[in-house]
């Protein structure tokens, strides 16, 4: 037995008690003559005006949609001023939408659309009302005024009758603390459903964002369009019927909603198979493209324009992830007719401009697109199936609870299930890493690499020339060190401010501008400002290879003091090119390799060179040192 089961058998042993809303409950909403209309709506204001199209999924407030009214609007009816914790409902237009007023921090009123629900005698808790709102019982009352009724809005007296259970308030809390858990998971994973399509969406973009060298073509030169089959759909037939109804917003198939119609010698020419293209040509959704699922059997009706690519220049999935992105709608918005019912016929979408990359990094930009596309819409196995099973779950359990039988017995039978968290990874870093994949590397500034830091300055009377430890000034970067700083200092600082780790690469930004150190780890300290490096932490690029990139770099360094001055933003914005990280060790060790080569000759060269000098002296004053020439005639 359940908590929840023993409490009522406890505090409820005969059963719970109904009564009227208007029993236990004001009812409010802002009465007829004092109506506003949409001419007093304001985009700015203090007195907030709240409607039902400022509800949330989540049954809250969306506060950035609201409206604006008047002072005088405001004080005209002191029992719609709303104030946290209230209870709203929809009374016209779209019924039976309910939402709890948090989070207010400014006046507040509402529309005449919707009432405000408040208990009047402390017998009821709000978050139980709320809930008990949207449970089928209620609900179902609800949906009787939008069929089969001459009323057409949830009226006062209408509302005011119908029954609400008031358990005691320790029931009531824990039905609550119940059904929040499942609202709460479910609100998670919509967040992180939006999440994910909102990644989807910049990725996509992002990958289909090329340079000026990708070859864009017109669909006119790659592409043939063909007009569908004009029939009546019916509700059965031996073939599916494919209208634009029958298109997502997203491009996918709607699996609800189908239409047939009887196959004959004609329409067999308007078949589809896997693959194909459909494109919306006319009416609001306009320009929405369909890949086709599957080779199910299926015709297309006239409203819809086949597109049929070619395939050895263009991939009918790469377009089709092409067609939702700003880039196509961009076009499209600018090409469809406007007069009337709006139309994206063939003489306009053989103008839209595609960018067609080589094949193999089309299949890769798929590769990748599909992969967030399944995460994003796949209800067998992406956030949407877990989250409309938590729904389902959530009024599985809120029906049950908020259902009170005479005996006060509720029956619960399933197990709460604890939510997980993710840990996303940066946006930038999670980019660069993708368009790597597809197109092999990547240009990017510096600034994306990491934050550029510099050590805490340090005054010339903390300085001394005799011991300590090693200080660094532009002028003995990368040479020996002829000033020191106190172990003290030292350890103070480099635990309080920023300070290199091993590995990172030390660039001089005044004087030698450009000059590279690779830090060793050992005790020492740098001029600030004059000495600067990015915390990388190699995910993207390797030290290694950074160091490379550095010394190749033409430094624009900014001009007009002293000395040329190597400023934090010249470093940002200047572009590396960044390739995988295992061609950026294979490139590093040929560099290596190399470097070594130059070192060793560097070193041995020299020495060789002053041992053939000293040879070459000593014979050369061997050879030159002639016994003197003695005149026998002179004596």
């Amino acid at each position: 037995m359940s908590k929840l089961d023993e409490m009522i058998r406890e505090l409820c042993p005969d059963g719970v008690e109904y009564k009227r809303f208007d029993e236990v409950c004001t009812l409010n909403a802002r009465i007829g003559w004092q109506r506003l209309t949409k001419a007093e709506y304001m985009s700015k204001g203090d007195y907030l005006l709240i409607t039902g199209t400022d509800f949330t999924e989540t049954h809250e407030i969306d506060y950035s949609t609201c409206v604006y009214v008047t002072e005088e609007r405001y004080k005209q009816d002191s029992k719609i001023q709303l104030k946290n914790g209230d209870i709203l409902i929809t009374k016209d237009g779209t019924l039976g939408k309910v939402a709890q007023v948090k989070g207010l921090e400014m006046p507040a009123t509402l529309n005449g659309g919707v009432f405000v629900v408040r208990c009047k005698d402390g017998s009821l808790e709000n978050r139980f009302i709320l809930h008990y709102l949207l449970s089928n019982h209620f609900q179902s009352v609800v949906e009787q005024q939008k069929t089969g009724s001459t009323i057409s809005h949830l009226t006062q007296t209408l509302f005011s009758r119908l029954m609400i259970p008031i358990p005691p308030l320790e029931i009531q809390r824990e039905i609550v603390r119940i059904l929040d858990n499942f609202t709460k998971l479910t609100a998670e994973l919509t967040v992180e459903l939006t999440a994910r399509k909102t990644q989807y969406d910049f990725y996509r973009d992002k990958l289909l964002t090329f340079e000026s060298k990708i070859q864009l073509l017109s669909l006119k030169d790659i592409a043939k369009f063909s007009y569908g089959y004009t029939d009546k759909a019916q509700e059965h037939g031996d073939t599916r019927f494919l209208r634009i109804t029958d298109i997502s917003e997203d491009g996918t198939l709607k699996p609800d909603g189908a239409k047939y119609i009887q196959l004959n010698e004609e329409s067999r020419k308007y078949l589809v198979k896997k693959g194909d293209l459909l494109l919306a040509r006319t009416g609001a959704t306009y320009g929405k493209t369909l890949y086709v699922p599957d080779d199910s059997p299926a015709v297309y009706a006239s409203f819809l324009i086949k597109i049929e690519l070619d395939n050895s220049k263009i991939l009918n999935r790469y377009y089709w992830h092409f067609s939702k992105s700003n880039q196509y709608w961009r076009q499209a918005e600018k090409l469809v007719s406007k007069g009337g019912q709006q139309q994206f016929n063939t003489n306009a979408v053989e103008r839209v401009v595609v960018p067609v990359p080589p094949l193999d990094v089309q299949n890769r930009i798929v590769n990748v697109l599909d992969n967030f596309e399944k995460i994003c819409s796949d209800l067998n196995i992406g956030l949407p199936a877990e989250i409309e099973a938590r729904q389902k779950q959530y009024e599985y359990y809120r029906d049950k609870l908020l259902t009170f039988a005479e005996t006060g017995n509720t029956i619960l039978n399933g197990t709460e299930r604890n939510g997980t968290e993710r840990n996303g990874t940066e946006r930038n870093g999670t980019l660069i890493k993708l368009l790597r994949y597809v197109f092999g590397y990547v240009r990017i500034p510096l600034g994306d690499v990491g934050s550029i830091c510099m050590c805490k300055r340090i005054l010339k009377s903390q300085t001394n020339t005799a011991s300590g430890v090693p200080f660094y000034k532009i002028g003995t970067f990368g040479k020996e060190a002829d000033a020191y700083i106190s172990q003290e200092t030292f350890d103070e600082y480099r635990s309080r401010y920023n300070f290199p780790k091993k590995g990172d690469v030390l660039i001089s930004a005044a004087g030698t501008i450009g000059r590279t150190v690779v830090y060793d780890g050992k005790p020492a300290y740098f001029q600030d400002s004059n000495i600067v490096w990015i915390d990388n932490d190699e995910s993207i690029v390797l030290n290694s290879y950074l160091r490379y990139c550095y010394e190749l770099k033409p430094w624009k360094a900014s001009e007009g003091g002293t000395i040329p001055r190597l400023y934090n933003d010249n470093i940002a914005k200047a572009v590396i090119a960044v390739p995988s990280i295992e061609e950026q060790k294979r490139i590093v060790s040929i560099l290596d390799r190399f470097d070594a080569i130059c070192n060793d000759l560097t070193s041995g060269l020299p020495a060789e060179i002053e041992a053939r000098q000293k040879q070459y002296e000593y014979y050369r004053d061997k050879l030159l040192n002639f016994r003197k020439y003695k005149d026998e005639s002179s004596n």
